[in-house]
């Protein structure tokens, strides 16, 4: 979304409690999130405390960027998400503002996602560091899009090798989610890519020429891959893949996750069903939701859905609005809010409301 006019701070009070630019105390002694014994949630550690991820997908396809040009944006918006109650925000680094070559990381780049890392220690707000993006498709990487599977997985190894050597030691990692909505197969004349809207394209395919491999096992040995590399530099991180809603393509890739992440949002009158689609996640893994909102849905139908996943999730992941909340209020207020608008304060607003109902011990 656009942004309109400059940007209004209005949570000080937290930017001083947080300890960014201006404030006085930095939150000291971060935990870092494992998984709970038997599998079944998460908890901090050395505490033991429950741990519940609530919060939002941040700045999908623009975050490095801002990391450049406006790290203090980035700043306030951390320090306004942990005010609405985020515990957890999922980022997208784009793989072509990482990587310069098939063996060559931007050294750079990994200091800004180092920069970030500082921003959510401060913050108290745990990363679920996204992966491979290539989301613009005017950014895109013709000699990476050029390579035929073996290197490609060798450079997507690459990519996991440098994020985690920048982010190993960093407490603020929650997990590393290996690679946005991926389909196993596809033809070359297919393509990569897939799940496009406007100018981005959200999804990726791991093998266009599978022979006799079938989609589970192209996963199986794709994931073992991608999580040698990142094993390689940290292995106390935990790992994920996200999801689009179709289990039965990825039932069998979950036995090497250590948690699942189905992206769902829900449809307008049909709650239970995507509560029931919501169940057939439950493979003997905690589950988080690394994607929703009432896209296709009031909040009140939003709210029925988060209310009643309890019962099966340990994490759920909204998207944080572009424009500042009180900016979104503002705009509600003066009755300047276009529905776009709206949309999103309706979101934030929910977020609020049921996060205490949301962060409570649950299942597990």
């Amino acid at each position: 979304m656009t942004r309109r006019g400059s940007r209004r701070w209005v949570h000080g009070l937290a930017l001083l409690l947080l300890g960014f630019p201006g404030g006085g105390v930095c939150a000291a002694g971060m935990e870092r999130v494992k998984l709970a014994p038997g599998k079944t949630g998460f908890i901090l550690h050395p505490s033991g405390h429950r741990y519940i991820a609530w919060g939002h997908n941040y700045a999908s396809a623009d975050l490095m960027e801002r990391l450049a040009k406006d790290l203090a944006r980035v700043e306030r918006d951390f320090a306004e998400m942990k005010a609405a109650g985020a515990t957890a925000v999922r980022i997208h680094p784009e793989m072509p503002r990482i990587l310069t070559g098939p063996d060559k990381a931007d050294a750079q780049a990994l200091e800004r996602l180092k920069k970030l890392l500082a921003i959510a220690e401060k913050s108290g707000i745990h990363l679920m560091i996204t992966g491979l993006a290539c989301y613009k498709i005017k950014d895109r990487m013709a000699w990476y899009d050029s390579l035929e599977e073996r290197d490609r997985w060798n450079t997507q190894a690459f990519f996991w090798e440098s994020i985690a050597r920048a982010c190993a030691g960093s407490p603020a990692v929650f997990a590393y989610d290996l690679v946005n909505e991926p389909a196993a197969t596809g033809a070359p004349a297919d393509g990569w890519y897939m799940g496009r809207m406007g100018d981005l394209e959200f999804c990726q395919r791991l093998s266009l020429n599978p022979g006799s491999r079938s989609g589970a096992e192209i996963f199986r040995q794709w994931i073992e891959r991608m999580t040698a590399a990142i094993c390689a530099h940290d292995r106390a991180a935990l790992i994920t893949m996200g999801m689009l809603p179709f289990p039965g393509a990825y039932k069998d890739a979950a036995v090497q996750l250590d948690f699942v992440s189905p992206h769902l949002y829900p449809k307008a009158g049909k709650i239970d069903d995507e509560i029931e689609l919501l169940r057939q996640f439950d493979w003997g893994r905690p589950i988080v939701i690394g994607e929703t909102f009432p896209l296709h849905c009031g909040a009140e139908d939003e709210r029925e859905f988060l209310l009643k996943s309890r019962g099966f999730a340990q994490g759920w992941l909204g998207h944080w609005p572009d424009e500042a909340p009180a900016q979104l209020a503002g705009l509600k207020q003066a009755g300047k809010a276009t529905i776009h608008d709206a949309l999103w304060l309706s979101w934030v607003e929910l977020f609020q409301a049921i996060g205490g109902q949301m962060t409570a011990s649950q299942k597990g």
